[in-house]
């Protein structure tokens, strides 16, 4: 029996001084040191921390493989109906870029491209060269139509998508020919919408444009934006710069836009802009303050042009000049604040509205404000002036 205790009472004694070892040195870690003499602290064990790449999670990596596969598919399926576009005298010099819309040999590009020479040569993904002859051209849309004689079977139709659901954010991939390096794709993101850009030929302006920073370069003019599905969302048309080349902000005209004019382009040769005819400005809360105007936001007309739409309906323009902020302008016309039930908030709105909703023979409602008075004026829009 003894010898069955031994064994147990060397261990309890074992424990025992373990616990108690443990405890005296939690009673001289929280005592507080006598004032006489003052604790030493103990001496520290450097730490060596020996750092190890960490892979990826499969799931990140596995994700990063697929928005490589997505844009090298997008390429693949797109860029053999992407084209260059050459001027005749400049051979092998692509100046602008297109793209293939049906087996007719239809291109669509921009119209300072397809203005840009009298003599303009296509050149496919296979590098075949033939001549190109201008169908229609636009320069309010800076769109245009070239038309190729080729057999159908060695065209690469690009596929069209839509654009009224666009959002900020959505994966934008351009591709086109950036200093006649041909098809090249980059790609970025949509970084706004309904932009405007001002003409150097006209007042009027290019209407509902998508703002991107995938790189567009002299060259990439008339090639597609596409979608994360190889669908055109819109033709690149512009960069705001001041060197001239890609600073992460550029314009391509939206393919609803496109699916306006280009049928008209092919049909008729020019596209019949819709038309009201006033001049004006967005209100700004000067004007609002100065001219004591009974609404913040719309347009203020300053001027109706005769025997305009505008004029027809009987809206009214300004009928005293004064100066604000340095801007000559007219005050004591109509304010436009809606249109089509929609509400105006700056002249943008009215542009815009105009190039997405409505053709030449629509009758619209604007909703104006006269001598702080609502009301509602029926207007049948007419085509603009060709000089216009």
């Amino acid at each position: 029996m003894w010898k069955r205790i031994v064994p147990w009472v060397a261990l309890g004694l074992l424990l025992f001084s373990v616990v108690a070892c443990s405890l005296s040195d939690l009673s001289s870690r929280l005592a507080t040191p006598d004032a006489a003499e003052p604790a030493t602290a103990p001496t520290q064990t450097p730490v060596v921390v020996v750092l190890t790449p960490t892979p990826l999670p499969a799931g990140i990596a596995a994700a990063a493989d697929v928005e490589e596969q997505l844009v090298i598919s997008v390429y693949a399926q797109v860029s053999p109906g992407v084209v260059c576009i050459t001027a005749a005298d400049q051979f092998g010099e692509c100046i602008g870029s297109g793209f293939v819309v049906d087996l007719e040999g239809h291109i669509v590009t921009n119209n300072h491209v397809a203005k840009a020479d009298p003599d303009l040569l296509v050149t496919l993904a296979d590098e075949h060269t033939v001549p190109a002859r201008v169908v229609g051209a636009d320069a309010g849309s800076d769109l245009a139509v070239l038309q190729i004689d080729i057999p159908s079977e060695e065209l690469t139709v690009v596929r069209l998508g839509e654009s009224s659901s666009l959002r900020v954010g959505q994966r934008a991939i351009a591709i086109g020919n950036p200093f006649g390096l041909e098809r090249t794709v980059t790609t970025g993101v949509i970084s706004s919408l309904g932009r405007t850009l001002p003409r150097d030929d006209s007042d009027f302006q290019i209407a509902q444009l998508i703002q991107t920073d995938a790189a567009i370069n002299p060259g990439n003019s008339g090639g597609p934006l596409l979608n994360s599905q190889g669908e055109v969302i819109g033709v690149n048309t512009a960069i705001r710069s001041l060197t001239g080349v890609n600073s992460g902000v550029g314009f391509a005209i939206p393919v609803d836009i496109v699916r306006r004019v280009v049928p008209e382009l092919i049909d008729l040769g020019r596209y019949r802009h819709p038309w009201v005819g006033v001049t004006g400005s967005s209100l700004s809360p000067e004007m609002v303050e100065i001219m004591e105007l009974p609404v913040e936001t719309g347009v203020l007309v300053f001027q109706v042009e005769p025997d305009s739409p505008a004029s027809k309906a009987g809206l009214r323009g300004g009928d005293t000049d004064v100066v604000i902020s340095g801007r000559p302008m007219r005050q004591g016309g109509d304010i436009l604040v809606a249109i089509g039930g929609i509400e105006v908030k700056d002249f943008d709105d009215l542009v815009n509205y105009l190039a997405s909703f409505t053709s030449v023979g629509d009758s619209i409602s604007l909703t104006i404000v006269r001598d702080g008075v609502e009301r509602k004026v029926e207007l049948v829009l007419e085509e603009r002036p060709s000089n216009r």
